[in-house]
């Protein structure tokens, strides 16, 4: 029996360095590589927090994305810019027109703002090897538009990205075959280093023994599947850089939560204030969630301290019996993890997420909830006013006051002023 015989592919991952402060830098006229700049959302809070640092920034001064203000140096070769969000998208609209004519629309996936795949493969009568083609379009890049990149490139997304992130960001390129994996992916530790695995996932493979992603490419697949089901089997194949997905689909096949994180804008002491935000964003998941179709049995929520305090926080998740995408019942879980683990500190961060989703259509009917379909119906018609009017046009009361910031938001774009 002949054995299987993938096809070769040439699928590319490209990433803007310091996007946000490159395309600030060349704005001023100055060389992005060169100039100490950072992008701050807001200098006049001492809290707002490092969009995007040059890397000479990075370099000089160690100031990178997600630094405080209070925590830059006050240095006259120091350049703090506000984000010009507008500038940014219209910049990112540009790079995908320009990578568009190399290959047709659906050889491309916008990934985030700065980084994007392109798939080269069968272009190669047109433009000649892959590779080259891919150096061509970095240096297209400089002289169009004088933004620095980084590539990475492999035989399908995975090996693209990681070779991105593992490599090319300190080279400003790699290109990475399924013979690279034992001696460039493997090694890798910690296991969140690896694209796809966060700390948590890292913790629970630590206690099975699993330390490098060369330990996680040996383990018995079985064992994996055992503690994570389905994404036991994905994790093994990612770690042996396996990845058969189509170009633009996710890693793992479907959403597996809906979530909102939000650093706030001021501390928050009071407790019925912290609760008009956690209830906000229940509302932008339990939205979320319905648009999809699906519903939730898990609820997480996190909570973080003011660094006034010292920092600190809990993480907690709760499962229910039925799962939901009914804001106030979302709402209500997040309420009993509150109050059962709140140590009444100034908080700075919330976030909160549900997941263990399941098809809504998987909805019961209950002798002893009548209204839940009222409120599916309730919920469903608040979400079709917003999509055609925007969030403002309806919204709860306890979005109009002091402590609200939903329709503050709306004026935003990625948290930040549109122009």
């Amino acid at each position: 029996m002949k054995a299987l015989e993938l096809p070769e592919r040439h699928i590319f991952c490209i990433d803007m360095c310091s996007f946000y402060a490159s395309v600030s830098a060349v704005e001023l006229g100055l060389d992005p590589l060169e100039v100490c700049l950072a992008v701050v959302g807001n200098q006049e809070r001492k809290g707002s927090v490092v969009l995007a640092a040059s890397p000479m920034m990075k370099k000089r001064f160690s100031v990178r994305t997600g630094t405080r203000l209070f925590e830059i140096p006050n240095h006259p070769d120091i350049l703090l810019i506000e984000p010009k969000m507008k500038l940014y998208l219209e910049k990112s609209m540009a790079i995908t027109e320009l990578l568009g004519s190399y290959v047709p629309k659906e050889s491309i996936h916008v990934y985030s703002v700065d980084e994007s795949f392109i798939e080269l493969t069968g272009t190669e009568k047109l433009w000649g090897p892959p590779e080259q083609t891919m150096r061509r379009i970095q240096q297209k890049l400089l002289d169009c538009f004088k933004l620095p990149s980084s590539v990475g490139g492999g035989p399908n997304m995975l090996l693209a990205k990681l070779a991105l992130d593992l490599e090319a960001k300190e080279t400003g390129f790699a290109n990475w075959t399924y013979a690279d994996v034992p001696k460039k992916l493997w090694p890798v530790a910690p296991l969140s280093k690896m694209w796809g695995i966060g700390s948590r996932m890292e913790k629970t493979l630590n206690s099975m023994g699993i330390f490098c992603i060369g330990d996680l490419a040996c383990t018995d697949v079985s064992l994996l599947e055992e503690r994570f089901g389905i994404m036991g089997n994905q994790l093994h194949q990612h770690a042996n850089g396996i990845d058969l997905s189509d170009l633009g689909a996710p890693l793992v096949e479907g959403q597996v939560s809906y979530g909102k994180g939000q650093i706030l804008y001021r501390d928050y002491i009071e407790e019925k204030d912290i609760m008009t935000i956690i209830l906000e964003m229940c509302e932008d998941v339990g939205m979320r969630t319905r648009k999809a179709r699906r519903m939730g049995r898990t609820i997480h929520l996190s909570v973080v301290y003011s660094k006034s305090v010292f920092g600190g926080g809990f993480s907690r998740s709760r499962s229910i019996d039925e799962a939901t995408n009914d804001t106030l019942k979302i709402y209500r879980v997040c309420q009993e993890i509150f109050h059962e683990h709140f140590q009444h500190k100034p908080v700075r961060q919330i976030s909160l997420s549900i997941s263990n989703l399941e098809e809504e259509a998987s909805m019961q009917l209950s002798l002893f909830d009548e209204r839940k379909f009222e409120n599916r119906r309730l919920g469903s018609a608040m979400d079709a006013i917003r999509k055609k009017y925007g969030y403002s046009a309806i919204y709860r009361g306890i979005s109009g006051t002091q402590a609200g910031t939903a329709i503050a938001r709306t004026k935003l774009i990625g948290g930040h002023n549109k122009e």
